[in-house]
């Protein structure tokens, strides 16, 4: 009877705290929180992950520019957290795409809708994003949430075939919603919620993808040759941008988002920071007029007695070099500066905007792709295109008129811009469908990048190897450029068995900067 009662007790015990923990949790839900989230405030937090701003770290390890004084940090490549074990996955952003498309859904849109659309669009591009970083990484049980925390790797070959995948459904998609009418999109702040536009920049990034696929384009199951020139072949299927006007790309403005360099910042970084040499060395060599956009004469150059519209007056300083050697020479006036007439300014105004997928780099990736043999056309026509679509995004015209300054605004002369010339040089003039033609397209489109793309300067280098990037002691990392990311330090902890097993399979157990990338192989 005893032991009847104490279980009587026991269960009216329970269920009086079960119902009291109910009851708590009642109490303690916050009326004032939104049970559902538009999706269009979900699509605005995506795409400005995308956006990779001028002047980033990124910008530095492109080599476009450097840092000259140990204070202000070095340019050594194994010391920076984007190489270096704590630069992050984009899952998170990833789980806001897999929101958005449920709270559109939600909303009662149809199982094909501009979000769904540009959701697969978001996943192969942070997908792309990832592998170009690391190589394997979890797509296939990955954004499963609680039901699978440690969700194993793909192999860098599969990830790159459902990124394609992805991107040839996000066209179709979006064609179907276009012929239907079903265009409603809000949130977009790139190109005016425009579904045909988004269709170009779909088609655009899949070219990316392929001429990144250079070194397996013998490959069966990638098919890259044959996708590549079935996008070409067919304007109607596969629009791409036609122009500067179609590009997608980040504005700034003075109100709520300052360009990356300002009036407030340029005692900081005029003083701290001077121009690569990887760049001007070869501007300078082609006699090209982006140099007067970018940098100030050297003030050693001028001493000496060079003017302003000598390009031999404009020096970089080589992201090679050790820090003391940088430090006295940028003392010394040996080096170009960023040019502070063009760069420092709240509202980005006087600069270029962020590109993130441009018309120029379509106009060199398809040119490159001519270039191999992957489809008809005409190389040298998309070569040039793609140097006037660059000037044209820098200001730079026939009879355009530069003023050069000084770090500190004193005005030193100025220079007349002349393209025609420019082009008709023998050293920029296509050389045709070979090897120094295919250097040519590299290097134009190293040049366009400046400022640019995120890290596509830096990939494209790493499987063509054009520019040249210096190294040495500067650049860390026994004088070598990486050729990876480490995983982000929290995969050893978070999803020990399949991290250990993705670095054994491709880099025998070792997460090494200098492992080769099965894209690269």
């Amino acid at each position: 009877m005893k032991n009847i009662s104490i279980k009587v007790l026991s269960l009216l015990l329970a269920m009086v705290l079960i119902s009291s923990c109910k009851n708590y949790d009642e109490l303690v839900k916050n009326p004032n929180l939104p049970t559902a989230v538009p999706p269009n405030l979900l699509l605005h937090g995506v795409l400005n992950t995308m956006n990779n701003d001028p002047w980033s770290d990124a910008h530095i390890f492109n080599q476009f520019f450097n840092s000259t004084y140990t204070y202000y940090g070095t340019n050594n490549y194994d010391q920076d957290p984007f190489f270096n074990t704590t630069s992050g996955f984009y899952y998170r952003t990833l789980e806001n795409v897999v929101r958005m498309e449920q709270e559109a859904k939600n909303s009662g849109a149809a199982d094909v809708n501009p979000y769904s659309a540009l959701g697969k669009f978001f996943r192969a591009y942070f997908y792309n994003e990832m592998t170009q970083k690391y190589g394997d990484i979890p797509v296939t049980e990955a954004l499963q949430g609680q039901d699978n925390i440690r969700p194993k790797y793909d192999s860098q070959k599969a990830v790159m075939m459902e990124i394609l995948r992805l991107l040839d459904e996000a066209n179709t998609d979006l064609a179907s919603l276009i012929t239907a009418g079903n265009t409603t999109l809000a949130g977009d702040i790139y190109l005016g919620n425009d579904l045909r536009a988004w269709r170009k920049v779909v088609n655009t990034f899949t070219l990316r993808v392929l001429v990144s696929l250079s070194k397996k384009d013998t490959d069966t199951d990638l098919n890259v040759k044959s996708k590549f020139a079935a996008i070409l072949g067919n304007a109607t299927q596969y629009p791409i941008l036609t122009g500067n006007g179609d590009n997608l790309k980040y504005v700034y403005n003075a109100q709520f988002n300052n360009y990356p360099k300002t009036p407030g910042t340029i005692g900081f970084d005029i003083h701290r920071q001077n121009v690569g040499a990887t760049f001007l060395n070869l501007t300078t060599a082609l006699k090209d007029p982006r140099t007067f956009i970018s940098s100030t004469p050297a003030p050693a150059q001028l001493t000496a007695g060079k003017t302003v519209d000598d390009f031999a007056a404009y020096v970089g300083a080589s992201n090679g070099d050790d820090m003391g050697t940088l430090g006295a020479n940028a003392q010394g006036g040996v080096y170009s500066y960023v040019n502070p007439r063009y760069y420092f300014d709240y509202a980005g105004s006087k600069a270029e905007p962020s590109l993130i997928i441009g018309y120029p780099e379509l106009c060199f990736n398809v040119a490159e792709g001519i270039n191999r043999g992957w489809a008809a056309g005409s190389a040298a026509t998309w070569y040039t295109n793609g140097i006037n679509a660059s000037m044209e995004f820098f200001g730079l015209a026939d009879g355009v008129t530069l003023t050069i300054t000084d770090k500190s605004y004193t005005v030193l002369g100025s220079v007349t811009v002349d393209v025609t010339t420019y082009l008709a040089q023998p050293s920029v003039a296509y050389a045709g469908d070979n090897a120094a033609g295919l250097q040519q397209i590299l290097e134009q489109k190293y040049i366009a990048f400046w400022q640019n793309s995120g890290w596509q300067a830096f990939y494209n280098y790493r499987r063509t190897g054009v520019p040249t990037f210096l190294t040495g002691s500067g650049t860390g990392n026994a004088g070598k450029i990486p050729t990876r990311w480490q995983y982000p330090i929290g995969e050893a902890a978070a999803n020990p068995v399949n991290y250990k097993a993705a670095v054994q399979e491709q880099f025998n157990g070792t997460d090494d900067l200098n492992g080769k990338l099965w894209i690269n192989q």
